[in-house]
């Protein structure tokens, strides 16, 4: 028999029961289940939260085993939202979780954010144009957004803050090309882009192919350090850092940066760094 208390007690000791019991009644909104998302997902579901709004269109495929929660050969062809829900229901029956089987779009981002205590994008990196309404929406609705990268062998991510910066303000994407706008993307969540020092085969970056590699441990950290994150912002513990301050984590360089962009985008040293990671792909 279920039983939420004794479920999630080793909890207690980094939270109090107290505060156990606000995250269980917290809803999160995740924004796709490829990638980061999956992670996100069981990562707040063992932390006890039981209210989510979760969204995705796709269906669990070969070349998602490297790095995705929830791809195996049983589960090949299977829509994630299908595979995702009767996993975390496995975890925890007591969860109210929202389908978006059609994704996010302008005619449900509203239903998709109803509710929400905060956002946690997990969109795929080339969904841009819908993750600008989706953080724009968030501002407006005083809803805290995260998005948190998986960078090589790390991580990098950037908060956005009600009555703080905005997610336009800091990456400006206007008179961009699609391809200018997901380097940018890429760019300004890690400005640092600690990984282009052991990106071993440059060809595989391939925006106009809409392909870029992955690992497993740059999504398994940047679950813990968005969670961690989403933590401190539901029951208001300790700081926050939101853009156009950011952290970058890279396990294999063992680094530890922070960056601070003033303007994001149009900040001189961004634009310098957008330039150089331009030129270096473009002598594949």
């Amino acid at each position: 028999m279920f039983n939420y208390n004794e479920a999630f007690s080793r909890n207690i000791g980094w939270v109090t029961n107290d505060e156990q019991e606000t995250l269980r009644n917290k809803k999160v909104a995740i924004g796709g289940l490829g990638g980061v998302g999956g992670s996100h997902l069981i990562t707040l579901t063992r932390l006890g939260i039981s209210n989510f709004s979760i969204s995705d269109l796709d269906e669990f495929d070969i070349p998602n085993f490297n790095r995705q929660y929830g791809a195996n050969l049983s589960t090949v062809g299977k829509e994630k939202l299908d595979v995702m829900k009767e996993t975390i229901l496995d975890i925890n029956p007591e969860i109210n979780v929202d389908i978006f089987d059609q994704g996010i779009n302008e005619d449900n981002i509203d239903a998709f954010l109803e509710g929400a205590d905060i956002y946690v994008d997990s969109l795929d990196i080339f969904a841009l144009d819908i993750r600008r309404k989706v953080f724009r929406r968030c501002y407006e609705k005083n809803i805290p957004a995260i998005t948190a990268a998986p960078m090589g062998m790390g991580t990098a991510y950037l908060i956005f803050m009600p009555g703080k910066m905005t997610f336009d303000d800091y990456f400006s994407f206007e008179g961009k090309s699609f391809e200018d706008q997901v380097l940018s993307f890429a760019v300004a969540v890690g400005p640092s882009v600690q990984q282009r020092k052991y990106l071993v085969d440059k060809s595989s970056v391939n925006f106009f192919k809409k392909k870029v590699p992955s690992t497993i441990m740059g999504i398994e950290i940047s679950a813990g350090v968005a969670c961690t994150q989403v933590l401190k912002i539901l029951l208001n513990r300790g700081e926050i850092i939101c853009a156009p301050r950011g952290l970058h984590f890279d396990a294999y360089r063992n680094k530890l940066i922070k960056t601070w962009r003033p303007f994001g985008n149009k900040n001189p040293l961004q634009k310098f760094m957008f330039w150089y990671v331009k030129r270096m792909l473009s002598k594949m």
